[in-house]
């Protein structure tokens, strides 16, 4: 049975609930989509943690080689890779208990699909976490000083 996308609903409340988002295949090439989502949600008040083994920091955060090197939780695992590289990466998301794995636009793999969703993960497929988060009109995380 092919993966289905959780409501709207359901994502509104990932995304509101969620406090560190991992986004794996972050790049500090300005010129790169991980790029302008990172600083996106980063400007709406998320701890945005880059996973790559060949960044040592992007927008002012410290880059990691992979989930698991990660200190402390991870709420979302959002991903910038090929389909191809993401079933590994549903393991190391359910591996590091993780609640979501989000795959961004484009990217689609059954398999990861149900590696996460086995491992009880929330999964989403082929959406772009920025483009939900405005669409969705969540809070911004970010507090009045």
């Amino acid at each position: 049975m092919a993966h289905a996308n959780p409501s709207d609903q359901d994502l509104k409340q990932l995304l509101a609930d969620s406090t560190t988002i991992a986004v794996v295949g972050a790049s500090s090439n300005p010129e790169k989509s991980s790029y302008g989502i990172m600083r996106k949600l980063q400007s709406v008040g998320y701890h945005v943690i880059p996973v790559n083994p060949r960044e040592t920091e992007v927008l002012g955060e410290k880059a990691y080689a992979s989930l698991g090197d990660i200190p402390g939780r991870v709420d979302i695992v959002d991903v910038f890779r090929r389909a191809e590289d993401t079933p590994p990466i549903a393991d190391e998301a359910v591996a590091v208990g993780a609640k979501a794995l989000w795959l961004q636009s484009g990217i689609a793999n059954e398999d990861a699909a149900a590696r996460a969703a086995n491992g009880g993960l929330t999964v989403v497929m082929d959406a772009c976490i920025g483009t939900m988060h405005s669409l969705l009109r969540v809070p911004s995380k970010t507090r009045a000083t």
